[in-house]
């Protein structure tokens, strides 16, 4: 098992090893010079496609480019054989291609050249295949003649009118056109399918009006044929010229069209299936008939349509995924409705996969000797199979080669020679179609080769990044260096950096670095080598730029522009307003500091730019001029945060510092009070924009102090008093150079994790506090108080701690962490403390003591323990107790443990909220970091007799107006011996409450009924339960709110009550009105109809007095027919005048919450009582009115 693992971790080095050489394979330039020295297999450049349709009336062209050195000759071969090109006359090869021309203009038949072709491109270090291209001469075959019947069918039901197109090549797109060539109008009841077919959901009689054809258009030939036209009769029972239904909204009721069930007509069956491959497009489709015409919707099974790539075509009836993959695959269902109901069909959607590229082989150059792989992955539905080829032939029936090996989709080389180059095939195919890919391997031997111009001059401005380029090539790959002025070292590190192309990247040009730089490129073969010169310049700059200003009109502006410049540079100074050239004249005239503009005016004003420029660079700077025109008011403009700064620049770049200037924005009526420049770094947090700086709003220029080894971006925020701008774009990039880190970690400790360990963390360094490349930590620690020497590692920047392992337990130490990078270490760090991991501490508290102090605390005192024993450091003292029982018999009580802490060093403690009348156990520990030590004897001790816990589920009920009800159980923790209860209660009526009465119960009784004296009031009651030590806390409530507020109200006498006396005075002076009205009508002889017999009839003045006089009482308060309404104006009583009964539906009067009376005034009488009276008699105040008008 040993050798096993032995074996496969040597295979995976192995490996490791070989993929990383693979990396380095070689690549050709794409120089010419080099292509066309270098030997190379061929490689096919461009092939017709795998199904190639070709037009008849046009010459067959199929393509068969390659590329290669020496060129490349081409073959073919036709359904597998070779094909002779020279042998047939009308078959040519164009010259360098294998490009096929078939001529047709001295006759002959396309079809005759129908087949399946592969081109083959050779040389002699390999050949490569094409394709194999199936060519197919596009067809048009015309329909056959047929006698179609003429269609009857009834008007709802549906209809199919096939199309059968003929089977051309590619397929003809269809349409349905009349005879008279006009379009068929197609709508969600009317559409054709995928298939060609019309479909009818139902039929119409205006169906019938025209005829139907089916076209067929073929895109190679250009040409439509038509189909014999169907003609429709459709049986109605309505005539199209009936007008019952030309506004009915229901246009099949109105044809008495019965409505019908949704049915599909296409797919037939149910459920379907379909097929589809991968990265095509899958179109479902579900044509439904029914009366209603049926709306279609779509549903996935499990999950939703796919977002983005689905779409609703032909009325919804089809649903169209673009770019099917395989999670595409699953059941869909269409739904059809209509009001008579809902049909469903499930089409089963199956995604298979012709194959498609993982991993397509690569051309792969090797110098002999080195290793290599080929690497061939597709994947498929089904899985492909995999086929190697050699130069066209399987790899199975070539020519052995030692240096080669297969296993499946991968070719490894090892050691290659020369000779081994060739080309090779990979053919990938499942049912679905296949894959085919050349990939030639090509084994060279070239001494290296430099490309790049002989002894160029670079010249480059001072401070900024410069790379100088030394392209090269070779096989074996060259190893490349870079000197400088002859001298014996290798460029690499500090201010310069090589790259893998040959580039020499100097971070930042100093002067010191001009000189002669000398790149090498070395293999076996032999070396090469070319020379750059390079030349520092001065920067351009502008040391005194043009002032936004402000003059008036007619004035005289002078703008200042003073430069320096390297005095082997051309300088060139231009002005530029607002952006655009300026115009130099007589009015405006170019000074050698500056610009005059004499006689200002309002299209002088705007943004003025000096360019100061030479070849290698320039610098500018911006002004603004603001014409005033003093005959003009200025107006106050709305005020809003300012225009973001522009054009930020970079100047003065020194080690630790750098000029940042920008031109501000329009200020927007409110002055700049402030610039912020923030700045981002991209090695450590990229993104990430920090503040560096504020400066006042009358600046546009600052040096920035700037940390080492920090690659800056900067930009400019301008603030006012009504908001800060947007950000500036940012800056150009300013790297700066490294040096010794100035500060070391903060937040340094020692702690332990276990006892014999101690972790070391710190806070690392920020980002421009790294200061230059490598960082890395010093982690220094010895113990405290001794003279032993430093122990010391060192860890990487991007770790904050360090563990010390082997570490005596609770030791202290001293501890250091410093920072060092690649240019040195940052000044001693301070020491700070720490301590190595605690461990269980040994030893309990002795001399435990305890006293009882009441019937819920007991006190504690102990004896210290000695610290060696703590084995960390001192946390706290803890007293573990739990309850043993209950001093009550049949009492269950809980044995869960609690703890009482005593921090520090003490030795002394209280612990409380203990159960009375109860037997205890406790024990001490003492508690580091670590944990609980040894625990101490156990005490037992017992707590005294207590008062009782509040009496459990204290309820209060009143079932009626005479009692209450009140019910209990007993305390949760009696606490004792429960020798009863005590309740006191009292009766309250707003902020009224009455004397307090105590009721003692025993303490098995758990309900009391009181009998209520006081109808109105409430009362609040309080429980407590009692033992021998006293009582407990009490449970407190009160009576409830009854359900009718009559019966919390004090009875009053509604006679004495004022409101009931003006009622009653208004009643009896609206009846006193009323009376004298009557008399003076009667006085004057007017006449009530009265109604002798019940037989007789009303006439119509009586029905109006009847009506009106009655419609007020109910059913059983009509008077009886034939009575006399009374006319003496007299309210006829069955009790008492005072008697308020009779006015109410009930026996009983009540009243409101506010005591009024609520008892309506109806004529509701008991039944008997109605039909005992032989007259009609108003029984209320109200119906005495009423009789009386």
């Amino acid at each position: 098992m040993v050798m096993q693992r032995y074996l496969l971790t040597y295979i995976g080095v192995v490996l490791t090893l070989n993929l990383h050489h693979l990396i380095r394979a070689i690549e050709v330039p794409r120089d010419p010079s080099i292509q066309e020295s270098l030997h190379q297999p061929p490689t096919i450049t461009k092939q017709s496609v795998k199904n190639y349709i070709v037009d008849p009336r046009d010459n067959i062209f199929i393509e068969c480019e390659a590329k290669g050195n020496p060129v490349p000759t081409f073959s073919w071969t036709r359904n597998g054989k070779f094909f002779n090109v020279a042998k047939d006359p009308r078959v040519s090869m164009r010259h360098w291609s294998g490009t096929l021309a078939v001529d047709f203009r001295s006759g002959g038949r396309p079809e005759d050249y129908e087949g399946e072709y592969q081109c083959f491109a050779r040389n002699d270090f390999g050949t490569a295949n094409s394709n194999k291209i199936f060519l197919q001469v596009s067809k048009s075959p015309l329909w056959p003649k047929e006698n179609l019947d003429i269609q009857e069918v009834h008007e709802g039901a549906q209809l199919i009118l096939a199309c059968n197109p003929p089977p051309g090549l590619p397929p003809p797109a269809i349409f349905w056109m009349s005879s008279s060539m006009e379009p068929i109008h197609q709508d969600k009841r009317v559409s054709q399918g995928h298939n060609g077919d019309l479909y009818f959901s139902n039929v119409l009689q205006e169906d019938s009006q025209t005829d139907y054809s089916c076209n067929a258009r073929f895109a190679f030939t250009h040409t439509i044929q038509q189909k014999n036209p169907y003609t429709l009769k459709v049986l109605t029972k309505h005539p199209l010229n009936e007008t019952s239904f030309r506004n009915h909204t229901d246009i099949y009721s109105a044809r008495g069209i019965t409505e019908r069930h949704p049915s599909f007509m296409y797919p037939v069956g149910s459920p379907s299936s379909q097929m589809v491959l991968r990265g095509e497009d899958l179109l479902l489709e579900c044509i439904a008939s029914g009366v209603p015409t049926p709306g279609i919707m779509w549903h996935k099974k499990g999950g939703d349509l796919p977002a983005g790539r689905t779409k609703l075509e032909n009325f919804d009836k089809a649903l169209h995924i673009a770019n099917v993959s395989e999670e595409d695959s699953g059941e869909y269902f269409c739904l059809a409705s209509n009001k008579v109901g809902t049909s469903r069909h499930v089409i089963s959607v199956i995604v298979k996969a012709a194959p498609f590229w993982l991993d397509e082989p690569q051309n792969l150059i090797l110098a002999p000797g080195e290793d290599g792989r080929l690497v061939c992955q597709a994947n498929g539905n089904p899985k492909p199979s995999i086929q190697w080829l050699v130069n066209g032939e399987p790899i199975e029936s070539s020519a052995p080669n030692p240096s080669r090996e297969v296993t499946g989709d991968t070719i490894m080389f090892r050691d290659i020679q020369s000779g081994s180059s060739a080309v090779y095939q990979c053919n990938a195919s499942n049912e679905h179609g296949y894959l085919l890919a050349n990939a030639f391997v090509s084994v060279l031997d070239v001494i290296p080769r430099i490309l790049a111009p002989r002894n160029q001059l670079i010249k480059v401005i001072l401070n900024n990044r410069t790379l100088l380029n030394c392209p090269f090539f070779g096989s074996p790959i060259p190893t490349l260096r870079w000197f400088k002025n002859g001298q014996g070292s290798t460029l690499h590190g500090g201010n310069y950096k090589a790259h893998e192309n040959g580039t020499l990247e100097i971070i930042r040009a100093r002067k010191e670095d001009q000189g002669t730089y000398t790149c090498v490129a070395t293999n076996l073969l032999g070396k090469a080598q070319n020379q750059v010169r390079l030349e520092i310049k001065d920067p351009t700059r502008i040391i005194d730029g043009p002032k936004d200003a402000v003059p008036k009109k007619g004035s005289t502006v002078y703008l200042v522009c003073r430069t320096i410049h390297d005095p082997t540079l051309r300088l060139t100074v231009s002005w530029l307003k607002d952006d655009v050239p300026l115009y130099l004249g007589t009015r405006i005239k170019k000074e050698d500091d500056g610009l005059t503009i004499y006689g200002v005016s309002e299209k002088d004003q705007g943004y003025y730019t000096c360019v100061a420029s030479t070849e290698l660079d320039k610098d500018t700077a911006r002004a603004h001029l603001t014409i005033l025109d003093p005959s003009l008011n200025r107006m106050t403009l709305p005020k809003a945060r300012p225009d973001r700064p522009r054009d930020l620049e970079l100047t003065d770049l020194s080690e630790r510092s750098v000029r940042l200037t920008w031109i501000p924005g329009d200020d927007n009526n409110s002055p700049i009070t402030d610039y912020i420049v923030e700045f981002e770094e991209d090695r450590y947090e990229p993104g990430r924009w920090q503040n560096h700086s504020r400066y006042p709003g009358s600046v546009n220029s600052a040096v920035l102090r700037l940390a080492p080894y920090v690659n800056y971006q900067f930009r400019v925020i301008a603030v006012n008093e009504v908001g800060s701008s947007y950000p500036s774009l940012p800056s150009e990039r300013y790297h700066t150079n490294g040096a010794r880190p100035e500060y070391n970690p903060t937040g340094v400790q020692g702690a332990g994790t276990a006892k014999n360990n101690m972790v070391i963390s710190w806070t690392p360094l920020s980002a421009t506090q790294v200061y230059g490349p490598n960082l890395r930590y010093i982690v220094k620690w010895r113990r405290r108080d001794t003279r032993e020497s430093w122990s010391n590692r060192t860890v990487k920047g991007d770790v904050s701690q360090y563990t010390v392992t082997q570490t005596p337990i609770y030791t202290p130490y001293e501890i250091k962490v410093q920072a060092v990078n690649d240019y040195g270490m940052a000044p001693e760090a301070d020491t700070v403390i720490g301590y190595s991991g605690e461990d269980y501490p040994k030893a309990a508290p002795t001399d435990v003591r305890l006293k009882v102090v009441n019937s819920t605390a007991v006190s504690l005192q102990w004896s210290k323990v000695y610290p060696e024993t703590v084995q960390g450091q001192l946390k706290e003292y803890r007293a573990y107790y739990w309850r043993e029982s209950s001093l009550l018999k049949n009492l269950w009580v809980s044995k869960k443990k609690q703890s009482m802490s005593f921090s520090g060093d003490r030795t002394r403690g209280i612990v409380s909220r203990l159960f009375p009348y109860s037997n205890y156990k406790l024990e001490m520990v003492v508690a580091n970091g670590r944990g609980d030590g040894p625990r101490s004897d156990t005490l037992e001790f017992t707590t005294p007799e207590g008062v009782p816990s509040t009496p459990r589920y204290f309820r209060i009920r009143q079932p009626n107006l005479e009692t209450i009800t009140l019910e209990w159980e007993h305390p949760e923790h009696p606490n004792g011996n429960l020798i009863g209860y005590t309740l006191r209660y009292q009766a309250f009526n707003g902020s009224k409450t009455g004397r307090t009465v105590v009721e003692n119960f025993s303490p098995n009784q758990t309900r009391f009924v009181l009998q209520r004296t006081d109808p109105i009031s409430r009362y609040r009651f309080n429980l407590r339960s009692r033992s021998q030590i006293g009582e407990g806390e009490p449970a407190t409530g009160e009576s409830p709110l009854p359900l009718n507020e009559a019966y919390t109200k004090p009875p009053r006498d509604i006679a004495t009550q004022g409101w009931f006396i003006g009622l009653m005075c208004a009643i009896a002076l609206l009846v006193l009105i009323l009376l004298i009205v009557c008399f003076i009508k009667r006085s004057r002889g007017g006449k009530y109809p009265v109604r002798e017999n019940k037989d007789v009839p009303l006439d119509p003045d009586d029905q109006k007095v009847d009506n009106g006089s009655f419609d007020y009482s109910d059913e059983d308060n009509k008077p009886l027919q034939g009575s006399q309404t009374s006319l003496d104006g007299t309210i006829k009583q069955q009790e008492s005048d005072d008697s308020l009964v009779d006015y109410g539906e009930g026996g009983e009067g009540q009243f409101n919450e506010d005591g009024s009376f609520i008892g309506q005034y109806t004529v509701k009488k008991d039944k008997e009582e109605t039909e005992g009276n032989e007259s009609s008699e108003a029984t209320s105040p109200v119906n005495a009115i009423y009789s009386l008008a």
